[in-house]
């Protein structure tokens, strides 16, 4: 039995460009790490136990039967780890008793969420902290292989999403993201695929590319103190890609060329490019939004990015509808002067800055 006792860090993220387009295969984005962390402090035990202080899920145990967990306490919100368990015992046997204690940074202390990332940067970390206690160790010199274990548990839970936040708290720093063909994944899944064969095989359309900031540029996070539910926009937008096919396949080709001029700014440390970019990518989310009629621009988001883009520019993050919005200047005397319009507008500057590395084992 490994008697040590580790912690797992994985890194929040937030959407920088290409919100709803990444859902799609082979459709780019752009996503960033951000140094706030969830910590999954691991060590061996005599029984399966969890704490989640955070949430209120404490002294929870469960068994392993066939292959299957079960909890000793019923709650929706362990549905995740669940799957996670389940995904690592397919994939490298059952595990030692171990004592698994979770905390985050992600979430104000409130229990108002920030839109960060929380599930995937749990997933991730969850996922790796077994992987250590492990016959499959090795497993952890390859980061792809944790984003793919992280990525099925994902899948199996919630049947859906672009993972790229699991490549974010998984990788670090700046990523080109084109996710996988999810339909794929399920086909496998449901084919009963193992989950061993899953790892190791090529996953159709999947990118993962580091980029790297220009030095001359700066990025400003501004939280709308709104929590966005996320859930139902995605379902409209899809609603309306499936009943509105010309509508939404312009969307998708908009929101590539201004991604890819993004993308672009970055490999070539265009700061003009960026701007423009952003500004294009902005235009193509508040559209959709319109013609699906959900408000991934709310009246606060629309004065976070009137307040910054006359500065340089900026828009929405993830799905819109609270949460963060971002922005990208070039002058750094222009910061406060931007931090204090937002505040006065009762939008909170987040200090954040880029986690250069993904998931990490103290």
């Amino acid at each position: 039995m490994n008697d040590a006792r580790y912690t797992v860090h994985a890194p929040g993220k937030l959407f920088i460009a290409g919100e709803y387009a990444v859902t799609e295969p082979n459709h780019d984005s752009l996503i960033v790490a951000v140094d706030r962390y969830l910590s999954v402090d691991i060590q061996s035990n005599r029984t399966n136990r969890l704490d989640l202080p955070q949430l209120k899920l404490t002294d929870v145990s469960w068994e392993l039967k066939e292959g299957k967990v079960f909890f000793s306490k019923k709650d929706h919100r362990l549905n995740f780890i669940k799957h996670i368990i389940e995904t690592f015992i397919a994939y490298a046997g059952e595990h030692p008793p171990v004592h698994i204690f979770v905390t985050s940074e992600l979430d104000e202390q409130s229990g108002k969420k920030y839109g960060l990332g929380s599930s995937a940067a749990l997933s991730v970390a969850f996922m790796t902290a077994l992987l250590k206690f492990s016959k499959k160790d090795q497993t952890l010199n390859n980061p792809l292989s944790i984003f793919k274990l992280a990525s099925i548990a994902h899948f199996r839970a919630q049947g859906n999403g672009s993972c790229a936040d699991i490549a974010a708290s998984t990788f670090g720093g700046w990523l080109n993201y084109r996710s996988f063909d999810g339909e794929w994944l399920m086909d496998q899944l449901n084919q009963g695929q193992s989950v061993e064969a899953l790892v190791q095989s090529n996953w159709p359309a999947l990118k993962i590319e580091s980029l790297q900031k220009p030095d001359e540029l700066y990025f400003l996070v501004g939280w709308t103190q709104e929590s966005a539910q996320t859930g139902p926009m995605v379902t409209k937008v899809r609603e309306l890609r499936d009943g509105q096919s010309d509508c939404y396949q312009s969307f998708l080709q908009k929101s590539q060329q201004a991604v890819a001029k993004v993308i672009t700014g970055f490999e070539q440390a265009n700061v003009k490019d960026i701007f423009s970019g952003i500004k294009a990518n902005r235009e193509v989310l508040r559209l959709i939004g319109i013609e699906a009629d959900v408000p991934i621009e709310t009246p606060t988001l629309t004065k976070l990015i009137e307040i910054a883009s006359p500065h340089g520019a900026a828009k929405t993050s993830g799905a819109g509808g609270g949460d963060c919005g971002i922005a990208f200047v070039n002058k750094t005397a222009e910061i406060e002067q931007i931090y204090q319009s937002w505040i006065e507008s009762g939008i909170e500057p987040l200090t954040l800055d880029v986690s250069v590395t993904g998931v990490v084992i103290d």
